[in-house]
């Protein structure tokens, strides 16, 4: 678990919002704030309001569920006339971008605000004020993630608090079926420890953008379900073009290097967490969904596109740190993909397996299985903006950082999406 900051930092503010709205912004206190959170919270749906889905979240009692694995992090709310009308969290860590080795960045996520107090800048306040923590914890950049269609988010960041746009990652989902899939016996799969995996990430996955200095944190965390590696069968998982990439002497034996072709990726369970819920959805949806379970379940041959129960709370399973290395590893991807699927058929509360991938990873999302029903092709909007804009505040090498992210050429390397933000 991280550290928490939510009693230091900010001191509460009183804000006037067109020359009527008096808002105070203040840290988020458990014993008199957790229960009108929870309340909030079930009132606001998450994504755009135009949406023909609307996704709620379940806390299930802890409001900091989302943020408290995360080094340091805190929890805003912002009160009017005595009534809770908003809250925000932010997260600190150390990540590596392509250009150079570390910076520090914060992550704003979960602003809400009460729908009938909405448009009075509550939430511009709210941001800013966590921007402020950030500045004061030497942040070197703020960053976000949206719905692309979700004008209000959209407008609010961009247009009125200077983020720009630095990718557009898709959200992938694939329902959990009744049936376990049959894998290919050409394909091994093994569990790996948790230094190994480290030693693997830091390796092939340390030019990735936003890769957390703190990946060992990840892995042994407990809702970290594991790391797993595919193989083909036959072959030994150490070559020739391993060693010569120099994975010698990295603590792993020789039996436990990969080999030519291999795939490799980790699951979360979110659902341990927190759970989600579709609400407000048509009738025609909720037919549809329940008669395609049906199907699946007394006649899965007919692979009928599934939708589970989405519409009462359910967790997920979220798979990170996806990597393929050689021609042909995509179907290792797929198998490794299909593992994980058989693992949640036995978890009841599981209805979801669900990952992101970014716009230079094409070639591996071919291999993932999702439903187009449910996935969100190209439509979770990033935004960055730098905090320390003093020129001798923001060394070369951040600039270097901040141009390569937000560059106008598409983004060439791949983006780490940290679990714990999801």
């Amino acid at each position: 678990m991280g550290s928490t900051d939510l009693m230091n930092g900010i001191s509460p503010v009183q804000l006037t919002i067109n020359d009527k709205v008096y808002v105070t912004v203040r840290n988020y206190d458990r014993e008199i704030d957790k229960s009108r959170v929870e309340d909030l919270e079930r009132r606001c749906e998450v994504g755009s309001a135009d949406s023909m889905f609307h996704l709620f979240t379940d806390t299930m009692g802890d409001p900091i569920c989302r943020i408290k694995n995360s080094p340091l992090y805190k929890m805003l709310v912002a009160e009017l006339d005595d009534e809770l009308v908003g809250v925000i969290q932010g997260s600190i860590k150390t990540v590596t971008v392509s250009s150079c080795n570390q910076i520090i960045v914060g992550y704003i996520l979960g602003l809400r605000v009460s729908p009938i107090h909405r448009r009075k800048g509550i939430a511009l306040s709210l941001v800013r004020s966590v921007e402020e923590w950030f500045i004061t914890n030497h942040v070197d950049f703020a960053y976000m993630a949206t719905e692309k269609n979700n004008e209000a988010s959209v407008k609010l960041f961009m247009d009125k608090l200077g983020f720009v746009e630095f990718r557009n990652l898709s959200i992938l989902v694939n329902p959990v079926r009744h049936c376990v899939i049959n894998l290919p016996t050409s394909v091994e799969i093994m569990k790996l420890k948790v230094a190994q995996a480290e030693l693997l990430y830091r390796r092939f996955v340390g030019s990735t953008d936003f890769l957390p200095h703190d990946i060992d944190a990840i892995l042994k965390n407990k809702l970290s379900l594991g790391t797993w590696i595919a193989f083909p069968r036959g072959e030994s998982w150490c070559d020739h073009h391993l060693e010569t990439n120099g994975l010698n002497g990295s603590g792993l034996n020789a039996a436990d290097k990969p080999g030519t072709n291999w795939a490799m990726l980790s699951v979360w369970n979110c659902g341990d967490l927190f759970k989600l819920r579709v609400g407000r959805a048509p009738m025609s949806c909720h037919i549809y969904a329940k008669s395609s379970r049906v199907i699946d379940r007394f006649f899965p041959f007919l692979n009928v596109p599934s939708v589970p129960d989405v519409f009462n709370p359910f967790g997920f399973y979220f798979m990170y740190g996806l990597r393929c290395e050689g021609p042909n590893s995509g179907p290792l991807m797929r198998t490794l993909c299909q593992y994980v699927h058989n693992m949640a058929v036995k978890d009841d509360s599981c209805k979801v397996i669900v990952t992101e991938v970014g716009e230079s990873d094409s070639t591996l999302r071919l291999h993932i299985p999702n439903s187009k029903l449910l996935s969100r092709p190209d439509q979770d909007l990033w935004c960055i903006k730098p905090l320390k804009t003093d020129q001798h505040i923001l060394d070369q090498e951040k600039h270097t950082a901040l141009f390569d992210l937000t560059g106008i050429k598409p983004a060439t390397s791949s983006f780490f999406v940290d679990p714990r933000e999801v």
